[in-house]
């Protein structure tokens, strides 16, 4: 595992080569085809920051991992454990490298608070937010920077509801998250299909002037209220499809009832007030 990590890893790193590649391609099936199968140049000084917040995740995080680090795109990974006790925190360290960062919270408090102090160590053009289980698949990296290496789009959300696999589970879940992006949609102005998807991806820039407080799932709300609220110029949004492989709660899914009634305060909130 570790030789082919090295040599994917490698590729990923060699821009110059990954864009003489997509140069030759272009040249026989054309530009336009190679953009359409999501093939496309990286900029020379392009960096991917992938932040993962960890919690209690010790059956998934070593899969993750490896599919993250497979990705062929130039990226540092910052995990952040949030007071794991299932022995998740004992076997991060495994994971350091150079391009892996691991910080150690002292105090349990949320995704949101975990993705805040994640942030802070990110030094890639561009920011992902990755979730530590399986739901949602690094395969999908490529198409969700798109829009934003192409100079279309600011701000990507992965939506599960525009035409990707995914797994059949909760209804009722489905149902309230279609409820809760309608909501935020009539207070932002946007028309997202998935407000609450994990898979949010944009410029470091983004966060500039952007006080973000959530400690737990409100995030989602909170910062897709925030971005929506820049103006002048305005914030490009992009969605693009994503699979999902949702989790049940025997296998360690972890939002509830209490985080939908969270999140439909946090649209309010984030909406009138800071």
């Amino acid at each position: 595992m570790d030789q082919g990590r090295e040599n994917i890893s490698s590729f990923g790193q060699d821009v110059q080569a990954h864009n003489a590649k997509i140069e030759k391609l272009a040249d026989l099936v054309g530009l336009n085809n190679c953009r359409a199968m999501g093939l496309y140049k990286i900029p020379e000084n392009f960096k991917l920051s992938v932040v993962i917040p960890v919690f209690n995740e010790k059956r998934w995080i070593a899969e993750v991992l490896r599919r993250v680090r497979m990705v062929p795109i130039p990226k540092e990974i910052i995990l952040v454990d949030d007071l794991s006790t299932d022995g998740t925190r004992e076997m991060l360290q495994q994971f350091a490298d150079e391009n892996t960062k691991i910080l150690y919270k002292e105090i349990n408090q949320g995704k949101g608070a975990a993705l805040r102090d994640g942030f802070k160590l990110c030094t890639g053009n561009v920011i992902i937010i990755q979730d530590a289980d399986l739901e949602y698949d690094p395969d999908d990296y490529p198409s969700l920077l798109q829009p934003i290496i192409e100079n279309k789009a600011d701000v990507v959300f992965g939506s599960r509801f525009i035409g990707e696999k995914h797994r059949v589970l909760y209804f009722w879940h489905m149902v309230t998250n279609k409820i809760l992006t309608v909501l935020s949609n009539m207070l932002t102005n946007l028309n997202l299909t998935d407000m609450e998807t994990c898979y949010k991806v944009f410029k470091k820039e983004v966060l500039e002037g952007i006080d973000l407080k959530s400690n737990r799932f409100g995030f989602e709300p909170e910062f897709t209220a925030k971005i929506a609220k820049k103006k002048k110029p305005a914030w490009r949004v992009f969605e693009v499809p994503v699979s999902y492989d949702g989790r049940t709660y025997e296998e360690g899914k972890k939002i509830g009832l209490k985080d939908g009634f969270n999140a439909l305060y946090c649209i309010v909130r984030y909406k009138f007030f800071n």
